[in-house]
């Protein structure tokens, strides 16, 4: 068995557990067969998925070859990690003109939704956009872009070549999963390092805007996107509900007290118009938002509504910026011209 013919016949092997093949996850990469030795190397970042199908591989085809050598390339290889700090910044992506993170002081706000539209939406303008799901324990991104079944592939350089739909690039973990309920069980050490490594490792091109979709909170990730880029605007997410806006006032003041300049504030899930009576219903509150808005002297860049074509456009990988009516549309390009207004952009 030659090394095209070994490649073919492990494409087609199935991954243990879900109905998809190891050729249809993209997990493998050079095959290389030298007299009786195999030299298999697996596309995977998860030590389990890397055990999974070393297994099949060995259970099928031990007999085959005298030798079977199974390795994972690395997307954890060590990163140059001489942290930059807030007041200077390291600049891990000179590629992309300016930087918008999008964060929230707690999950289940919408913040990748709205990171997701934000992105898009520029695009809509022209701008060559990236998209970063930095959120490495619940990465959305690829669910709300219609890029969930798509896997990471290597250019010639070596290099991450990102997903792309919208008109927009994308890099997220779960790209790099074998399955969209895999879990990434990371130190925050590890996690950092991936992030460093979608920065600095991925084939993003020139861009003219590289958009963050971050995780909840003011952890480890916020720190180090702080410190490793030159953050243009943060944009920070919530809902009129009083624990959100207890749990983003932490976020604003972790941004103040490290130097970041913010845009303002999104008000996800403001209100609720009944279809039937054309009623607005306040469901989780109102004007909390606008009044953490006022409260830090930071801008209120728009409140967006409990709106079903929302959900369930975004469950279908179809957003509403895009797709949507007219006036979902508007919601999220009102807001995109607030951010202008409030922030220094290099275009």
């Amino acid at each position: 068995m030659n090394s095209s013919e070994l490649k073919k016949a492990l494409q087609g092997l199935n991954y243990p557990g879900i109905d998809r093949t190891i050729g249809e996850l993209k997990l493998l990469g050079e095959i290389k067969v030298t007299e009786d030795r195999a030299n298999i190397e697996l596309l995977t970042i998860s030590d389990e998925s890397y055990l999974n199908v070393k297994r099949i591989i060995e259970e099928n085809f031990s007999d085959t070859f005298g030798s079977l050598n199974i390795t994972k390339k690395n997307l954890g290889t060590k990163k140059d990690m001489n942290y930059g700090n807030s007041a200077d910044p390291n600049n891990r992506a000179p590629y992309a003109k300016n930087i918008i993170a999008v964060t929230s002081g707690k999950g289940g706000v919408g913040k990748s939704t709205v990171s997701v539209n934000i992105a898009i939406a520029l695009a809509q303008r022209g701008y060559k956009v990236g998209l970063l799901d930095a959120d490495v324990y619940g990465p959305n991104v690829p669910r709300l872009t219609n890029t969930d079944l798509q896997r990471i592939q290597w250019d010639d350089n070596d290099k991450i070549i990102p997903a792309e739909n919208y008109g927009i690039k994308i890099m997220s973990v779960a790209l790099t999963t074998p399955a969209m309920d895999t879990p990434l069980v990371w130190r925050s050490s590890v996690a950092v390092n991936a992030l460093i490594q979608f920065l600095e490792d991925v084939a993003w091109g020139e861009l003219d805007f590289m958009v963050i979709d971050m995780p909840p909170g003011t952890g480890d990730v916020q720190l180090t996107v702080a410190q490793e880029l030159p953050i243009s605007a943060a944009v920070l997410v919530t809902t009129p509900q009083i624990v959100a806006t207890d749990d983003v006032s932490r976020a604003v003041m972790m941004f103040k007290d490290i130097g970041v300049k913010m845009a303002g504030i999104v008000e996800n899930m403001s209100f609720f118009i009944a279809p039937d009576t054309k009623n607005r219903y306040d469901i989780f509150g109102t004007g909390g938002g606008e009044k953490i808005a006022k409260k830090y002297e930071i801008p209120f860049l728009g409140a967006i509504p409990l709106d079903m074509q929302v959900r369930e456009s975004s469950d279908r990988g179809e957003p509403p910026v895009v797709l949507g009516d007219a006036h979902i549309k508007k919601y999220y390009q009102d807001i995109i011209d607030n951010i202008f207004k409030n922030s220094d952009f290099t275009l």
